[in-house]
């Protein structure tokens, strides 16, 4: 079960290094660091509460072909924005398809 906590930068941490999970820096810097060639998506993504909702996605995500890599934004309990690097264009549909499986639902690709 996912924890709805919130946490507070009190400016103490460092923004490089990622959350506590230790899975964010990774992907923020893949994102990022993308080829210029690889195609930038945003999408709009409902449902997601935690860290493990984030592995999630980014886990159903990143098997899709073509995908490079995979960045959460994560609104706990709102509209979150995930945003993916991949070779080509990825079909909406295999993307919802994944979000699906995952267990959370597209509500729509960001402008």
């Amino acid at each position: 079960m996912c924890s709805n906590t919130v946490t507070t930068d009190l400016g103490l941490t460092d923004k490089n290094a990622g959350c506590a999970c230790g899975g964010h820096s990774a992907q923020d810097a893949a994102v990022e660091s993308a080829s210029p060639a690889a195609v930038l998506a945003d999408y709009l993504v409902s449902g997601m509460t935690c860290g493990h909702c984030v592995s999630s996605v980014t886990e159903e995500l990143s098997a899709l072909a073509g995908v490079t890599a995979v960045d959460v934004a994560l609104n706990a309990g709102g509209v979150s924005t995930v945003t993916v690097a991949s070779d080509v264009e990825l079909n909406a549909d295999d993307v919802r398809a994944a979000l699906g499986e995952a267990g959370y639902e597209l509500v729509s690709k960001a402008k």
